[in-house]
């Protein structure tokens, strides 16, 4: 039987980067710390009492739970100002589902995040990728002539961007909001791990209404099982994801462990100055090693150039290190783990390089 399979869709791999058992996983951006023994404490008790009525639909508003994340989020953002889903994945896909669709054209600009044009594909928009710079900025003349021609309904600009870690200047936002004639999502995923004095997009929503600022538990909070992603935009933007929104969307046990961990935030973030630390020294040492290493705002760095930056891979691999092939030709992106981990990376390297 031939199933009837959209066309576009034929041949296509699913997105994944590899899940293998080694000693030292550092290829998708995780927190290597996790949730202290108090946190999994309470984590245990909230998801009991949820499960107490797992009879019964969630709220489907997540009324609590975008009350707490605009407390977190601060710079006056109101809880109608918040929305989340399962993961920012499933944000960014209701953000192309309400704003995007045939005959609609998203836009971002190389290298950046690989899911979104699949995102744009499962929700049938138009996808348009203009470039960055040799040192992965944003040129804002380059970027303005991109929006005017194509005319997007959705612009989707990472930042820190995945997979080089630059962050996006405010002007360079404010700029993009104001061409573009559809919303601007600024996916800041990596928001918290940003070096002191880059500011966050949230400080423009005030004055930008086209403005989406996406941001994820799963990297700075150490929850990236639990699945909960959220933005920070206008009301009618929320209400417009509502529109699209499956019923009852966000499961209620979600929701409960989500709380949690906002209400121990200090706690959760506690080690992301670790991290920045970290993050630090390996784009020090990866350049004192003679590597093209890119400034990172986020808690990886993406380092190169290889000539065969796969036998580079797999080296590494081969020594218990797991890294990520990913981003522009001959450049390697390394998550930051703890000092033990990055210190089994600099070891794997040294050895392969040999």
């Amino acid at each position: 039987m031939t199933l009837p399979l959209r066309e576009e869709l034929r041949g296509i791999e699913p997105y994944g980067a590899p899940q293998l058992d080694v000693p030292v996983a550092l290829n998708v951006n995780e927190n290597p710390y996790p949730p202290s023994e108090a946190v999994v404490a309470e984590v245990a008790a909230a998801v009991a009492d949820a499960t107490r009525t797992l009879n019964r639909y969630p709220d489907r508003e997540l009324t609590e739970l975008r009350r707490d994340l605009a407390g977190y989020l601060g710079h006056g953002v109101t809880p109608e100002q918040v929305w989340a889903a399962n993961g920012s994945n499933e944000v960014m896909l209701q953000i192309l589902q309400a704003f995007g669709g045939p005959g609609r054209t998203a836009v971002s600009f190389a290298p950046t995040y690989s899911m979104y044009p699949e995102y744009a594909r499962d929700a049938m928009t138009g996808w348009v990728v203009g470039h960055r710079e040799a040192d992965f900025s944003l040129d804002i003349d380059h970027a303005l002539g991109v929006i005017k021609e194509h005319e997007p309904t959705v612009v989707l600009l990472p930042s820190p961007n995945n997979p080089t870690g630059t962050a996006l200047p405010l002007e360079v936002v404010a700029a993009v909001c104001a061409a573009t004639p559809g919303v601007v999502v600024i996916d800041e995923a990596y928001g918290e791990f940003r070096r002191a004095g880059t500011p966050s997009a949230l400080e423009l929503l005030p004055t930008a209404p086209n403005l989406v600022v996406s941001r994820t538990m799963s990297k700075a909070f150490a929850l990236a099982g639990a699945r909960l992603g959220y933005l920070a935009a206008s009301p009618e933007i929320c209400d417009a994801l509502r529109v699209v929104r499956l019923p009852y969307h966000l499961s209620a046990v979600t929701q409960a462990v989500a709380r949690v961990a906002l209400r121990h935030a200090d706690e959760l973030l506690a080690r992301v100055d670790d991290l920045r630390a970290e993050r630090d020294r390996t784009v020090d040492w990866l350049r004192e090693q003679g590597h093209t290493v890119a400034d990172s705002d986020a808690n990886y760095v993406l380092f190169g150039r290889f000539a065969d930056l796969h036998a580079v891979w797999q080296g590494l691999l081969d020594r218990g290190v797991l890294i990520r092939e990913t981003g522009p030709d001959g450049w390697l992106r390394v998550s930051i783990g703890t000092a033990e981990e990055m210190a089994a990376f600099r070891q794997a390297l040294r050895e392969v390089l040999r």
